[in-house]
């Protein structure tokens, strides 16, 4: 078999199969086009079936492959750990318009760190925090910030309760994207998002529960002015605003994505 006759057989969508060549060959893009008609060797053959097995079977790309690009750069990800999407890019853009030089953010429920890394990547005077409740989200996460050397506090536990008191104060940014899934969401039972981890997609409830243990938490713990930043469903622009409201903050204003829908909301702490 060679990557033609594969490439032309698959039931994959061809991006996909590329992806899955690449690995299985350890061929660069510019090498699947120019050895494409080379037989491959018999273990390769079938270690490229073994994989296009797995896609068949649901199993999401980038936990085959161990990881995603986000914001330019590579990331590894694991069961552990959601898979990185375009919409949190909006959710990076705007922490990054907002934290101020030698700023103070902290990332909560990072997952496998795509926020905080980056974040760090791009403002390396910034002193980034990170904590998730899953200490395998956080070893995957510890994972990509040494890859990247990005220099960040990591803590283990739930939400708030993440750090000890005397180090959860003034934080210019507190940014999440928290589990907004409603619970009885069909979208859980389908694609991809069957093979996520639950407790990170969605909050067993209304979908809201999370975002308002932020709002209500997120100003005993900013500094005068600081903004709390959460990522959401594209139909809970609204709610969100109102949890915001009534957790008496300010300037509060929902970012859409680049579908137009509502996806980023954030509020400002009194100053």
């Amino acid at each position: 078999m060679t990557l033609e006759d594969y490439l032309r057989q698959t039931a994959l969508p061809k991006n996909e199969a590329r992806l899955l060549a690449q690995a299985a060959t350890g061929y660069t893009r510019a090498q699947l086009l120019t050895c494409d008609r080379e037989p491959l060797p018999p273990d390769t053959a079938a270690a490229l079936v073994a994989l296009e097995q797995r896609r068949l079977n649901g199993e999401p790309v980038a936990y085959i492959l161990g990881e995603r690009e986000f914001y330019g750069r590579p990331f590894a990800v694991s069961p552990a750990t959601l898979i990185p999407r375009p919409e949190t890019e909006h959710l990076v853009e705007a922490a990054l318009t907002h934290l101020p030089p030698d700023g103070r953010a902290w990332d909560i429920g990072t997952g496998s760190g795509i926020i905080a890394v980056t974040l760090a990547c791009e403002r390396p005077d910034a002193h980034i925090t990170a904590t998730d409740i899953s200490p395998a989200a956080l070893a995957v996460a510890e994972q990509n910030a040494a890859a990247h050397r990005a220099r960040i506090r990591f803590a283990c536990g739930s939400w708030f309760d993440a750090l000890p008191a005397d180090l959860q104060t003034s934080f210019h940014l507190i940014v999440s994207n928290p589990p907004y899934i409603e619970k009885n969401d069909p979208h859980l039972q389908q694609g991809d998002l069957r093979f996520e981890p639950p407790t990170a997609l969605t909050d067993f409830s209304d979908g809201l529960s999370c975002i308002r243990i932020l709002a209500q938490g997120a100003p005993a713990r900013l500094a005068d002015g600081g903004r709390l930043m959460v990522e959401h469903g594209y139909d809970q622009g609204a709610a969100a605003r109102e949890i915001f409201a009534a957790a008496d903050l300010n300037n509060i204003e929902t970012l859409p994505d680049l579908a137009g829908h509502e996806r980023v909301t954030m509020g400002q702490k009194a100053v």
